[in-house]
């Protein structure tokens, strides 16, 4: 991997707590990565982490999991097939903004003197505080508090409590707002893509329009339909006010812009507080005027509850997910900081996530349109496997709403079956580029793997009735089809497809995509099998749905028995593919850094002619089938590709860190590892103002489990082979293995496992069986167990 430069926060303004991030000074320098690090979400409504005053900002926005607009995707050379519906999900309107004047003079943090200034997002509470205290142009001091969150516990609702204290009388004005921006984003053009296919592109119409309106008292409430994609949105706000200072509201709306104005008569030492409740609603099919009959219902029940209530609630919900997810590291500070703004990162962008999938970038930015891709299934079901599987099977259900539509695509492009978007929000395919889109067909077998993954370790198999064998069948029927038999050798292989790694496309026999294939065609076969011996029903109407034919699965096991998987003999590794061996390797002496990533500064055509991998491939490969390469085989591979591999994609390093512990690279493993971890919060990508990388965060989690804890749960076994580093005192971490609560804790001396609630577990450790039973500890001594790793 390339070696790339971390921009770390500065200690002295961003320094090191455990449980908190924390700003301590305004920094123009690293707003627009501040307004990533800070964002709140609950996985259907995020907030960029911007000012409360609206300025300054680089990336002010509001989002809603799923809401989108749909634009005509223009080919400069159309062909049958290509996709022709572009998706891009909606900035909201903004209810942050709380203007504040005080002698008529505007907060402006750029310019305003301050002598106290704190930013705090805490990951037990789900709250983003500021305490700062304005020094204005007239003398007089004014302390301002602000609380803001999106509420887990109330998946619409979102609240900012604000509170201003001057030190003198003075008249102050408050302006809350709801703005509607025109464009609906809030990107300046300086700010637009620019080339770079990640960004998302500014729209060229007005995208929300409104057809509904309420103002009363302190409250404004508005329906909007979009343009195009005809969908249909509810917002609105609504405010209590505390304080003991005589004060006026005026109330004004236009549709695009709405205002409580509060004129305040100050007087020294006395708050005057108020609090901002928010809501939003969305939906395909119901008209605007009832999300803003919903909208009202939640403000009622807010302003009736109160902030405190909120907030209470929020602390709730985030006990119970640390007990379930925390990961403990013996490290320096920030690594423990790291670690847990990553996985409280995993907890934002999924834990209300019910009804959709989760964007490339959660709800923390509007690159990659708001889509939803194979991340999901890969990177960030891992963890929710283990800590929240009822988030999963949630996951899994929305992509079975696809899959009509991937029927339809499937037979667009020839095939049976069916075949799943590369990317999307409303189910159709909104990769323009087919050939690192449409053509990466590993994503049937990725959603596949996922099922069988949630059925091994939830041990819940009545989800292959609900909805995974409807979605194991079809998935399987397109590798049967897509495939061929080698009339000389009998082989069966899969061309003209791309795998995870985008700097090699439209190959034939991808290693990856092979290996995927194939599990995806047992395993459909093996849960159709179960279904027809323990649930007759269930299999009847799937055989009615899908019409499923009698002699299918044994095609599928043919198939997955004769399929070819790559190897070369004589470097004892897998190629890429069937010719990557053959290309020339790229000139990594001879590229300056400034150069990466390749994809935005070389053509396409001259990155495919080489051996240079964005991504891992073969790694992934390995860590996802493990069982499947010997430890030569991994050995080999690793070392074959790690220098060929750019590192582009931030999905990489994770596990290139996960093999590397493997296999024994302990200090490529750690390094690997810390670019993952500090993935945004040192802009590895040089790209953290566009939003956090959500897969990322899954492979941190990955890494600490599968890498340095050495988990594995390969058929549906649970076993451990941990590989500690010897820089960090002790890992600890929970998980949940069919209705287990286990708890592992690691150090050098000894490996401890315990079960908190549940059933008794047994699993392997470093190939010893071991069962623990519930309440019970059982602690292994190192030096006992076989096949020690040595660094």
């Amino acid at each position: 991997m390339i070696p790339r430069k971390l921009k770390l926060l500065p200690e002295h303004l961003y320094p090191s707590h455990e449980w908190s991030i924390t700003e301590t000074a305004f920094s123009q320098r690293w707003m627009g990565n501040a307004e990533t690090i800070f964002a709140l979400s609950n996985g259907f409504l995020g907030i960029r982490g911007v000012f409360e005053e609206g300025r300054p900002s680089i990336e002010a926005a509001t989002f809603c999991n799923g809401f989108h607009e749909t634009w005509p995707i223009v080919h400069a050379e159309e062909a049958f097939g290509f996709a022709r519906t572009g998706q891009t999900i909606v900035n909201v309107p903004d209810a942050t903004i709380v203007k504040l004047y005080v002698d008529d003079e505007p907060l402006y943090l750029p310019t305003a003197r301050m002598t106290e200034y704190t930013r705090e997002l805490d990951f037990r509470r789900g709250v983003l505080t500021r305490e700062m205290n304005w020094s204005s142009s007239a003398g007089k001091q004014i302390r301002i508090s602000s609380r803001r969150l999106v509420s887990f516990e109330h998946r619409h609702l979102g609240a900012i409590m604000y509170e201003v204290t001057a030190d003198t009388d003075a008249p102050i004005v408050i302006s809350s707002q709801l703005l509607n921006r025109q464009d609906s984003r809030a990107i300046d053009e300086p700010r637009t893509s620019n080339g770079d296919p990640r960004r998302a592109k500014a729209f060229s119409h007005h995208v929300l329009n409104a057809t509904d309106h309420v103002d009363e008292n302190h409250r404004i409430v508005t329906g909007y339909r979009t343009t195009n994609s005809r969908m249909s949105l509810g917002v609105g706000i609504d405010h209590v006010i505390e304080t003991e200072n005589s004060w006026s509201a005026q109330r004004t709306w236009k549709e695009d812009l709405g205002k409580v104005v509060l004129t305040i008569d100050a007087r020294a030492g006395v708050p005057f507080r108020v609090t901002k409740f928010f809501t939003y609603h969305t939906s395909r099919a119901v008209p605007p005027g009832e999300l803003v009959d919903r909208s009202m219902r939640t403000l009622d029940r807010a302003v009736r509850d109160g902030y405190e209530a909120l907030e209470n609630a929020q602390t709730a919900y985030l006990m119970r997910f640390w007990e379930r997810a925390d990961v403990v590291v013996e490290a320096e500070p920030r690594v423990q900081q790291a670690v847990r703004w990553n996985i409280y990162q995993l907890c934002q962008a999924s834990a209300r996530a019910e009804t959709s999938g989760i964007p490339a970038k959660g709800l923390t930015g509007q690159a990659y349109e708001g889509h939803f891709f194979w991340d999901t299934e890969i990177y960030v079901t891992p963890f929710l496997t283990y800590t929240d599987p009822r988030i999963t099977r949630n996951l899994l259900r929305f992509r079975h709403t696809m899959l009509d539509k991937a029927r339809d695509r499937a037979s667009e492009l020839s095939e049976s079956g069916a075949l799943f978007p590369w990317r999307t929000i409303n189910g159709e395919e909104a990769s323009s580029y087919y050939a690192a889109g449409t053509a990466q067909y590993h994503i049937n077998a990725d959603i596949a793997y996922a099922i069988k993954r949630y059925v091994d370790v939830r041990g819940d198999r009545e989800i292959l009735a609900e909805i995974g064998g409807e979605i194991l069948v079809e998935t399987a029927r397109l590798w049967a089809d897509l495939g061929f038999y080698s009339p000389e050798t009998g082989a069966f292989h899969i061309h003209g497809v791309t795998g995870p790694d985008e700097y090699t496309t439209v190959v034939n026999d991808n290693t990856f995509t092979n290996l995927m294939a194939r599990s995806n065609l047992r395993y459909a076969a093996d849960a159709i099998d179960w279904l027809e011996q323990n649930r007759s029903e269930a299999f009847s109407h799937l055989v009615h749905v899908t019409r499923l034919e009698h002699d299918e699965r044994a095609r599928w096991r043919r198939a997955a028995d004769a399929m070819y998987i790559p190897y070369d003999e004589e470097r004892g590794i897998h190629p890429q593919d069937g010719n990557f061996l053959e290309k020339e390797v790229w000139n990594f002496k001879d590229t300056p850094v400034e150069n990466y990533p390749l994809l935005l500064h070389y053509h396409p055509l001259v990155i495919y002619r080489h051996q240079v991998i964005k991504q891992a491939d073969v790694v992934l490969a390995i860590v996802l089938h493990g069982n499947e390469f010997s430890a030569e085989q991994k050995k080999s591979n690793f070392d074959y590709y790690d220098p060929l591999t750019t590192g582009d994609s931030s999905l990489s390093a994770c596990v290139q860190a996960i093999l590397a512990a493997e296999i024994g690279y302990e200090q490529k493993a750690l390094e690997y590892f810390q670019y993952a971890l500090l993935m945004d919060l040192a802009d590895v990508a040089g790209n953290v103002v566009d939003g956090a990388h959500v897969a990322s965060t899954g492979g941190v989690w990955m890494g600490l489990t599968y890498g340095f804890g050495g988990m594995r749960d390969f058929e549906g076994k649970l076993s451990f082979d941990p590989r500690l580093p010897a820089a960090w005192g002790r890992l600890r971490f929970p998980l949940r293995f069919h209705d287990s609560y286990l708890v592992a804790d690691l150090t050098h001396e000894s490996y401890a496992f315990e079960v908190t609630d549940g059933e008794a577990l047994t699993f392997t450790v470093r190939g010893t069986d071991v069962t623990v039973k519930p309440g019970q500890r059982v602690e292994l001594a190192v030096n006992d167990l076989p096949g020690v790793p040595t660094s």
